[in-house]
């Protein structure tokens, strides 16, 4: 059957993976709890039953907050089905932002996974004056639960079956269907709707790309509330691929290696991670344990899966022998078979890449927004387009074109309905021919290849009038093993600099190494010895940079950037105007300027009465009045 809307998605299972018994599946009490294709036909249907029941009509929002479960997807199609709007929402957000999301949204009912979720969002929920209902997923002492919805489902059934089957003709492709907050680094998240067609035009051509099959398994860790992941269980469900979810981000390798996964979707920062631990391993190791490890570092550096038939014999000799040695033994703590893994969000490191598909782990880069649906571009290994360094060709019917300063610009089936509850930013973005601004820079290489190269709004000019292209920069500085995070500053300035973050896992055993003494990182970071080294670090990247882009001043700080601490985005991008505002005392500092307090004198004083002014100044009496 065509897949035109998302709950099509069910009958697609039942009709074309009946035998299928572990569509989803998660790890309950140390046992993984399996869903087939017909228990998740039935649970979404009785779900509907019940929202119905509850006197939920089409067009009501419903929120729901819950770490990734197939009790996700079960509410997810029922609500599609029903025309309810499903609008999924981050665990981890501010009582503000929640504030603002129940209240903009107008939802009537919000479904939280646990109490602990219930605790973190009863701030919000105390400042609205008409609240919603509250149902949770386990048990929670004197709160309703889901499980009430689905007996409340399988008691009506006879009754609403009939009106259910009748809501689901009636839905169109074209349709809204959810509503997406996007996550953002600055302001108040933005609503952004979706439809049917949105969506499935979406995963139906990124699922066309992945050459997994219905005997492969992947673990899903993402959150689902975020459109990448979402998309990507989709397009996993639509090719009947077993969705396995890690019990948390500390167990995903443990969990995929349980399930002798295939694949999972992930972003930079998850891989960066797994890298660092690999890297570290080699740390312990000494003679010639040590030396075959290292080596198989550096010939991983050099691995392009593209090109493997053509280079010399003697490489490709190499590669048998350190997959033997060291290359299997990694394949062996994630499940032993080969991987497929999805990344995006933002950009990874090439030789991350080269490292990982040398190993067997094929990491795929693409770009796209919840905006549009959210895939733009992605490298294909199902046709073999595949360039490292871009995020591959544009998917099958999206329409690109850059704008003159080089924006990327989008139309087709994937560009949303709009902004919810604001039409004039609507206006904004997307223009009277259709196309999308995405705010992201790029070029096409090699007539095929879409490379992300910056943010349009991050970019900056200095006081010389040359550009900087900052995530350019920051992106080759964290290839360095000395470096966790990095902002790029200097807006207005004569120079760029660099606020980093070290990797102090590397730095305590090279401080060690050279039996450096110190108490703290705090004092670490002080050390005449350190600031040498990161000096020099930068002095090896200055050398690959234009010479307005070169970093001429650097300062290192202790600070964790985390998604915890406010400093990064639930996507994990740095909050830029976040950290400029915490480091510009320190940016004063690396460029010589006194910070200047005049901007909280003036706010204090500008609304100031000053009585009899007016006849003097010619104005009214409110001096600084707007």
């Amino acid at each position: 059957m065509n897949v035109t809307r998302t709950f099509d998605l069910l009958d697609h299972l039942v009709e074309n993976y009946p035998q299928k018994t572990d569509i989803l599946s998660e790890k309950v009490n140390g046992e993984w709890i399996k869903y087939s294709s017909h228990d998740y036909y039935k649970y979404s249907h009785y779900l509907a039953y019940g929202f119905a029941e509850m006197g939920l009509q089409p067009g009501d929002k419903v929120i729901t907050i819950s770490p990734n479960c197939p009790e996700w997807n079960f509410v997810d199609m029922a609500l599609a089905m029903s025309g309810l709007i499903h609008v999924p929402v981050y665990p981890t957000l501010s009582a503000d932002n929640y504030h603002h999301i129940f209240t903009h949204s107008e939802a009537r009912l919000i479904l939280v996974n646990n109490g602990k979720l219930l605790r973190t969002i009863r701030p919000a929920l105390d400042r609205m004056e008409q609240k919603p209902e509250i149902f949770t997923l386990l048990s929670v002492e004197g709160e309703h639960r889901m499980v009430e919805v689905l007996k409340a489902g399988i008691a009506s059934r006879e009754k609403w079956l009939p009106v259910i089957e009748q809501r689901k003709a009636a839905i169109k492709p074209d349709d809204w269907m959810t509503l997406i907050y996007t996550s953002g680094t600055t302001g108040d998240p933005k609503g952004v709707m979706l439809s049917h067609r949105n969506l499935c035009s979406n995963f139906l051509a990124h699922a066309q790309v992945n050459p997994m099959t219905s005997d492969s398994r992947v673990i899903s860790f993402l959150p689902l509330n975020h459109m990448y992941e979402r998309s990507m269980n989709y397009h996993f469900q639509y090719k009947g691929v077993s969705i396995y979810y890690a019990e948390n981000m500390g167990s995903i390798v443990q969990n995929l290696a349980e399930i002798h996964g295939h694949g999972f979707c992930a972003v930079p920062r998850v891989l960066e991670m797994v890298f660092d631990k690999l890297y570290a391993a080699g740390k312990d190791l000494s003679g010639i344990k040590k030396r075959i490890y290292d080596r198989a570092f550096k010939h991983g550096y050099r691995y392009d899966y593209t090109l493997i038939k053509k280079v010399s014999l003697g490489y490709q000799l190499m590669q048998h022998v350190y997959d033997r040695l060291v290359y299997r033994h990694w394949r062996e703590r994630f499940g032993g078979n080969r991987l497929i893994v999805i990344t995006g969000s933002s950009s990874i490191q090439p030789r991350m890449i080269r490292l990982f598909a040398a190993a067997g782990i094929n990491i795929y880069e693409g770009y796209g927004l919840s905006e549009t649906s959210p895939v733009i571009a992605v490298n294909n290994p199902a046709d073999g387009f595949v360039r490292i360094g871009t995020v591959g060709p544009i998917l099958k019917g999206v329409e690109v074109r850059f704008a003159d300063d080089g924006e990327i610009l989008t139309r087709g089936p994937h560009v949303m309905l709009g902004y919810y509850k604001d039409p004039d930013y609507t206006a904004r973005v997307i223009d009277s021919d259709g196309w999308f601004h995405t705010g992201d820079v790029g070029t096409l290489v090699a007539g095929r290849y879409l490379k992300i190269t910056d943010r349009k709004k991050d970019i900056f000019k200095l006081s010389a009038g040359k550009y900087i292209a900052p995530q350019l920069i920051e992106n080759k500085l964290r290839e360095s093993e000395y470096i966790e995070q990095v902002m790029i500053v200097g807006e207005n300035e004569k120079f760029a600099s660099a606020i980093i973050v070290p990797n102090f896992n590397t730095l305590h055993y090279w401080a060690l190494k050279y039996k450096l003494h110190y108490r703290d990182n705090a004092q670490l970071i002080q050390l005449p010895e350190v600031h040498d080294k990161y000096q020099k670090v930068i002095e090896v990247f200055n050398k690959d940079l234009a010479a307005h882009e070169q970093i001429k001043r650097f300062r290192l700080v202790v600070d964790e950037w985390s998604t915890a601490t406010g400093l990064l985005s639930p996507t994990l991008k740095i909050k830029r105007a976040v950290l400029l505002d915490k480091y510009r005392s320190l940016i004063a500092d690396i460029y010589g300027h006194q910070e200047s307090t005049m901007g909280s004198i003036w706010s204090v004083f500008r609304n100031i009465e000053l009585p009899n002014l007016g006849k003097w100044l010619g104005q009214s009496d409110k001096v600084g009045e707007e």
